[in-house]
């Protein structure tokens, strides 16, 4: 068989799965993919409810999805649901190849260890980007390539734990106080201080006269993508 057999007879096998819940955006992604593969088959989803028994029945060689999405018809798109679905897909389909197109592809750095982990292609393409460039980061992840360098924090090391971002988040999005969190967490007040130290540490925040440095941290956790 010919090169050119090879290719049309690997896209016509092709499946690719597109997550959004923006009917503007499928409508905006769906051609794009389809010129550069036309004898894939693409199907759709548009909340994370639907994703797992999709994937199970069709199991696509590739998924294109937000990041920001609701967990069911009906809810608000979250882009916290989409990073649970992102983790979820990637332990229950080690292989998966993924794209994530966003306008929040910052928030990523929340699962870094499991994306450096994931032994499928992974790679991010900011909504900003072009149809060419989107194009080419779906090639890549077909390959099977990792491409996270547009995530900001990735390539510089960094790295928070587990528990700092329980931390952040029961401060910052449910306004718990140091003692509260302590007991949610089931730690210390002291260790709670403790992963606010090395938190700040890992933001490059440290004390400034006439500054408050809790709300500098809450703006570098911002800005990080670790909190909405």
């Amino acid at each position: 068989m010919t090169s050119q057999g090879l290719l049309e007879t690997k896209q016509e096998l092709l499946k690719i799965l597109v997550i959004d819940d923006h009917e503007s955006v499928l409508a905006g992604t769906i051609p794009v993919i389809r010129k550069q593969y036309p004898n894939a088959e693409i199907s759709t989803a548009q909340t994370a409810e639907t994703v797992l028994s999709h994937i199970k029945d069709s199991q696509p060689d590739l998924v294109v999805m937000d990041i920001s999405i609701p967990a069911k018809f009906g809810a608000p798109a979250r882009t916290e649901t989409g990073i649970q679905l992102l983790r979820t897909l990637m332990k229950q389909y080690s292989t998966l190849n993924l794209v994530v197109q966003s306008a929040h592809v910052k928030t990523l750095v929340r699962i870094r260890p499991e994306i450096d982990a994931h032994k499928g292609g992974f790679t991010v393409a900011d909504k900003s980007l072009s149809s060419q460039e989107m194009l080419t980061r779906v090639e890549w992840a077909l390959q099977g390539l990792t491409h996270t360098k547009d995530i900001k924090g990735m390539q510089r090391g960094f790295e928070v734990k587990p528990e700092w971002l329980k931390v952040l988040t029961l401060a910052f999005e449910e306004g718990l106080q140091d003692k509260a969190i302590a007991e949610r967490i089931c730690v210390s007040e002291r260790m709670v201080r403790h992963y606010w130290t090395k938190l700040q540490d890992a933001l490059d925040v440290y004390p400034e006269e006439g500054k408050n440095i809790r709300i500098q941290t809450e703006m570098r956790a911002r800005e990080e993508g670790l909190i909405d």
